[in-house]
């Protein structure tokens, strides 16, 4: 089966893919230490920090999920993009100052300087399973299908192996510089490229947005759902929905690393309000795209093909190889920081720890072996996740429910200063513990409440083992405590004398009214 992209279109996204790696090269060149691989030495500013949070957030599963999703059930799972502002600001308020003075390279050392070891080693290794096996191994399957539906003859190994090889190139290379400044070109690209589609697409609807909401079935464009609502039932929305939002924007390594690497407070403040304002664009370019869909392709059967097919009915030929070259774009953002991040976390949590003597030069090495090493092993998975559909949607539930012993120790850890190292580990294990019997219940037909609601439950759960077992046992040097727990001081930090403009609080004031703008809308 021929391709579906004229030779134009083919020649953009082969273009788009030697930039990228020379980008990857070229940085390459001027890393030399385990700061520069892992951190871009601390120099990245604001506009940088921001769009690199957009990009590596937003997957090519994203755009054809928001997409078919709008047009098949409804917009109520774009709260997920819109709404991160709210876990971001809760991040450039509270854990920014906090992270940065502790010059930490990797969050799972956060907790170690909070905790004790035992913590950071069970996030840590969390965390690079889940981002290896779900989040990179995800993008690289989702990827393929999305790039097999352009070019059929290729197969999901082939595809898949593919983006991985380039995205391990230039990781293992340039490192979190490298993937920071290629994710600014592939979010400016994704932007420009979902944008159009949506405009041509509300021109053919005489750009009359109530021809799009008359030809959508009724309760289409709430997102304030009932409780036996499949999708997101309301207590969901303010229980489960902020949770999950808090753990991916202010407790994930493989996002914030990038807000690690900024050259103070302030740029990191502000490209973190920045991504907020970001990431209500998806909503636009993303989220509409498909409702308008419903009234011009009415009979599109599979939600996933509502993407697809757009982008080959609607856009002319040199178009249609830039929004391939957006959606790919968001797939190696994905795949490039989810392999920097595992990377950091194995070099700094576990091997530099067992060498303290160890050289620059060899972290350097260690950390672009463990690149091309969990390149590798995603490459190899990808592919196999279409033979196990049933086990990867129960994956990616089971992934939901571990999360709120996690978001605990860090949520309630920096306002509760007597948390200490025994009540971080045993909420950590037996929160994980309940999640998984809850799991097994889900399995069994024993429980049936929506997994949105069980992050909240699960969370009530992990806050009581936190406070009962610290306080059971004894307690942290409450000294050393002040430079790891919050303190109102710290949301003016760096902010002291800006102009009003300048003053991220102000911007933050902006993008709440924003979200809560759209949310009374979309009510």
């Amino acid at each position: 089966m021929e391709s579906q992209i004229s030779n134009i279109d083919i020649g953009i996204v082969i273009s788009y893919f030697l930039i990228v790696l020379f980008i990857g090269l070229w940085i390459s060149r001027r890393t030399k230490t385990g700061e520069d691989l892992f951190l871009g030495g601390r120099t990245f500013g604001w506009g940088i920090i921001g769009l690199s949070l957009f990009a590596s957030n937003i997957s090519g599963s994203t755009i054809v999920g928001l997409a078919g999703a709008a047009y098949t059930t409804g917009i109520v799972n774009s709260v997920y993009e819109w709404m991160s502002g709210l876990p971001l600001i809760i991040a450039a308020l509270i854990f920014i100052p906090l992270y940065l003075r502790s010059r930490i390279t990797t969050i799972p050392e956060f907790l170690q300087k909070r905790y004790d070891r035992r913590s950071q080693l069970f996030f840590s290794v969390v965390t690079i399973f889940s981002t290896i096996v779900i989040e990179t191994a995800g993008a690289l399957y989702a990827g393929g299908l999305v790039v097999q539906t352009f070019f059929p003859g290729f197969s999901i190994w082939e595809t898949s192996l593919i983006l991985a090889i380039v995205a391990g190139i230039y990781t293992a290379g340039g490192g979190l510089k490298a993937v920071v400044y290629t994710d600014a070109i592939q979010a400016i690209i994704l932007i420009i490229g979902c944008g159009v589609i949506s405009w041509i697409l509300f021109g053919q609807l005489d750009y009359d947005w109530s021809k799009v909401v008359d030809s959508a079935p009724e309760g289409h464009f709430s997102v304030v759902r009932p409780l036996d609502d499949p999708g997101i039932p309301w207590p969901g929305l303010l229980m489960g929905v902020p949770l999950l939002g808090f753990w991916y924007w202010s407790t994930n390594q493989y996002i914030f690393q990038r807000v690690l690497g900024a050259k103070d407070m302030k740029q990191a403040r502000w490209g973190v309000v920045f991504a907020g304002f970001l990431k209500i664009i998806p909503l636009f370019i993303m989220v509409f795209p498909g409702a308008m869909a419903i009234s011009l392709y009415p009979d599109i059967a599979n939600g996933d093909t509502v993407f697809p097919t757009l982008v080959t009915k609607v856009l002319p030929v040199g178009l249609v190889g830039l929004v391939l070259a957006g959606i790919i774009s968001a797939i190696m953002s994905s795949v490039d920081s989810a392999l920097n991040s595992s990377s950091t976390l194995l070099v700094i949590d576990f091997i530099k720890p067992k060498r303290p003597g160890i050289t620059e030069k060899d972290i350097v090495k260690y950390g672009r072996i463990a690149t091309l090493t969990f390149m590798v092993i995603a490459a190899l998975w990808a592919p196999q996740i279409q033979n196990f559909t049933g086990l990867w949607d129960y994956l990616q539930q089971m992934f939901s429910i571990i999360v709120p012993p996690i978001a605990v120790i860090f949520l309630v850890g920096v306002f509760y200063p007597r948390g200490n190292g025994d009540g971080a580990f045993w909420t950590l294990v037996l929160g994980t513990l309940a999640g998984i019997i809850l799991f097994v219940l889900e399995q069994l037909d024993l429980w049936h409440l929506h997994y949105t609601i069980n992050v909240g439950l699960m969370a009530l759960l992990s806050a009581i083992i936190f406070i009962v077992v610290s306080s059971r046992t004894p307690a942290p040097d409450m000294e050393a405590m002040k430079q790891y727990t919050f303190r109102p001081g710290l949301i003016r930090e760096g902010f002291e004398d800006v102009p009003w403009y300048k003053n991220y609080l102000n911007q933050i004031l902006v993008l709440v009214l924003t979200i809560f703008g759209i949310l009374m809308w979309l009510w």
